[in-house]
């Protein structure tokens, strides 16, 4: 298949885009709002502005981006959604959520994707990037956890 090219015209200043929200699909309103207090997670908005629509939504400590979840906002299949969170120290972070109840994947390293090239343990020289773990909300939509201590140039 061929793409023809097409010339657009771009303006003189690049506009930013900021990635602040991501929408997951949920059967449970309520069992995911417990869930994601559980998590420590900031409750920002839980509201039905018209009959059929429920929007609930929460920030991860520290993010700039949240979660968005309810009825009525998405036709994507609960447990559908894969996002990734980012943390400076995967061994806390993996206590943490197993301190509050969470079944968190024992760390590992190596590529996250396929399963089966992960290696078991933190990375063995602890570089940025290179150690995981994962959990699943109520629905089985899935959250990877990647340790970052010094980020890759030009990100923030």
């Amino acid at each position: 298949m061929k793409i023809k090219q097409q010339n657009y015209k771009t303006s003189a200043k690049r506009v930013d885009m900021k990635l602040e929200v991501e929408i997951i699909p949920v059967s449970d309103v309520e069992g995911s709002k417990q869930f994601y207090q559980r998590l420590g997670w900031r409750l920002d908005d839980d509201v039905s502005p018209v009959d059929g629509v429920r929007i609930v939504q929460f920030t991860p400590p520290g993010s700039a981006c949240s979660v968005t979840f309810g009825n009525g906002i998405t036709a994507a299949a609960p447990g559908s959604a894969e996002a990734a969170l980012v943390v400076s120290d995967i061994g806390a972070a993996h206590e943490d959520l197993i301190g509050r109840g969470i079944d968190a994947s024992n760390v590992w390293h190596g590529p996250p994707f396929p399963r089966e090239a992960r290696q078991p343990g933190l990375d063995p020289k602890r570089a940025s990037y290179g150690s995981f773990l994962s959990f699943t909300d109520p629905d089985g939509n899935t959250w990877l956890v990647q340790e970052v201590t010094t980020r890759a140039p030009g990100r923030v």
